[in-house]
């Protein structure tokens, strides 16, 4: 047998692959986020944000988010002895990640630090962490969102808000929500959970709860139906070491997305209980923490819209293919132009409507939110996919990030009120608060005569909304179109008031104007300024 002498030509030189993204500042990257927390009224949150940016973008940080994906919680309802402990088992990354969002107050600062401008700095952290692991951010969310509910009952919003609003994983509290039922779903009135007195102001419930956000939260907000009807009451969790009698978990949820979050399903014995504000009043209650939680979905989302564009514009800027980088190839520059369009109006979008919650500007806040939980939450799942294609086979593989993206991104349009709960919520807050409608669009007015295809949309918009009373049909039959009117109208009125111009023009060229866009990201019109849109997509 005749070796051959030559030499072994190398078969594994690795070549036109972008490097990783990391480290980067996550917060600094992004010329979008720091405006607007300038102009709403954080700037003096500046330093805390860009020093959690820059953990964020850290290969650290991403080694835990993946170990905690990838090692999925486990309950243990039993000990080897047969007692129930009803413990969940989390990876050290999960504790990672949930004490770095804590000690950096993602959960607590407006509570802890009324300032001004201290709704708006907290959204933006909590914006910046949600990039590293989107499923973290769900106790993070709920321990913020239930101090106001929990204000409806000052005795126990002493009791409780101190350690809800502490900045120490160790030694605060995380709180949780169980809601929903079986035969209920977002229809909670039809829940058929029970409180009966147990003297001395406590209650004992009992039912089945069909969806528990994070069982080892230390306490729970929940709904029970009484003799004066659904309330809301404070129950204690089985915590970080697991038991508490009476709180059984039954399994932990096998989701689509956020799979390092342990969602469960549970049953309540006898549970102790303290009611939370009046009786039969609990869905008024606990709307107090759930327009919190769906502000959190907005921040949510517009953070997977960023966190989607960054990658794809970096990946862009280093592949090759045809001869030139993806970045520089027309149809690849227009996808990624109007990726980086739909991140700029979430992300001014969400942080105007934060500032709705510093101002205490109630029409507003109420209306806006619920125009913009709709729609930004309903844009995340389409921009994950477009962006997750920008990068190819690669980013079909679990490595990339961007399978968990797209997995990640229907969560929080279903969370707190699917698409049709939040559209609707809409029509009955036209119908039952009409201060609502007219602070929405004296906001939106405030950019009148700056551009004559906003002034025309909105134009449009008003005429739809009039004609829901008179339009021969159903209101409801109309509530996604009216709605998604009503949020592109206020993203636009923010871009041209406060973007550079070419955002500006080439939302309005693309939203706005009448056939502008299509029904893929992509197909901006002809005449768009690419080269400063893109300018401002990954300032790295």
């Amino acid at each position: 047998m005749t070796v051959s002498s030559a030499p072994t030509s190398a078969t594994h030189d690795v070549f036109n692959q972008p490097p990783p993204l990391a480290p980067y500042n996550v917060f600094d990257a992004d010329p979008a986020l720091g405006e607007a927390v300038e102009r709403e009224g954080g700037g003096w949150g500046v330093d805390r944000l860009r020093d959690a940016g820059e953990l964020a973008g850290t290969a650290e940080a991403i080694a835990h988010s993946e170990r905690a994906e990838r090692n999925e919680p486990i309950l243990r309802s039993h000990d080897r002895y047969g007692n129930r402990v009803d413990e969940v088992e989390l990876d050290p990354s999960w504790h990672w990640l949930l004490r770095q969002a804590i000690e950096r107050e993602c959960h607590g600062l407006p509570w802890r630090d009324p300032q001004p401008g201290a709704h708006v700095v907290r959204s933006s952290l909590f914006m910046v962490w949600s990039q590293v692991n989107a499923g973290v951010m769900c106790p993070v969310s709920m321990t913020h969102a239930v101090v106001p509910a929990l204000r409806e009952s000052p005795e126990l919003a002493a009791e409780w808000e101190p350690r809800l609003v502490r900045p120490d994983y160790d030694h605060g509290a995380i709180a949780g929500m169980a809601m929903t039922e079986k035969q209920g779903g977002s229809d909670v009135r039809a829940n058929t959970t029970t409180a009966v007195p147990a003297g001395d102001g406590w209650w004992e419930i009992t039912g089945h709860k069909w969806f528990c956000s994070y069982p080892p939260c230390d306490i729970f907000l929940t709904l029970a139906q009484t003799d004066a009807g659904i309330s809301c009451f404070l129950i204690e969790g089985p915590g970080r070491e697991g038991g508490q009698p009476g709180f059984q978990i039954q399994r932990l949820k096998d989701k689509l997305g956020t799979r390092s979050l342990p969602s469960s399903e549970v049953e309540f014995r006898a549970l102790p209980a303290r009611l939370v504000g009046e009786e039969g009043r609990g869905v008024q209650t606990i709307i107090r923490m759930v327009n919190h939680t769906r502000l959190d979905c907005l921040i949510g989302s517009a953070a997977s819209i960023r966190w989607g564009t960054a990658q794809a514009v970096h990946h862009a800027r280093h592949r090759s293919a045809f001869g030139k980088l993806l970045a520089d190839q027309p149809a690849m520059r227009n996808v990624l132009c109007d990726l980086q369009l739909e991140s700029e109006a979430a992300t001014a979008l969400a942080l105007r409507i934060a500032r709705a919650y510093d101002d205490a500007d109630a029409p507003l806040r109420r209306f806006a939110t619920a125009v913009s939980k709709y729609w930004i939450c309903k844009r995340a799942p389409q921009h994950a996919l477009e962006a997750l294609e920008c990068l190819g086979g690669n980013g079909y593989v679990e490595e990339s990030g961007m399978p968990r993206l797209l997995r990640d991104s229907p969560l929080n349009s279903i969370w707190e009120g699917s698409g049709n709960v939040a559209a609707l919520d809409v029509l009955r807050a036209l119908a039952k608060e009409p201060e609502g409608l007219p602070a929405f669009l004296a906001e939106v007015q405030l950019a009148a005569g700056a551009d004559a295809r906003l002034d025309a949309h909105v134009g449009r918009v008003g005429e739809s909304v009039a004609a829901l009373a008179g339009g021969g049909h159903d209101p409801q039959w109309d509530a996604r179109r009216v709605v998604e009117g009503l949020a592109l109208a206020l993203q636009g009125s923010l871009l041209v008031r406060h973007a550079p111009p070419a955002v500006a023009d080439a939302f309005c060229a693309s939203r706005l104007s009448p056939g502008g866009h299509g029904y893929v990201f992509g197909d901006l019109p002809a005449g768009v300024d690419a080269d400063a849109v893109l300018a401002r997509a990954l300032a790295v």
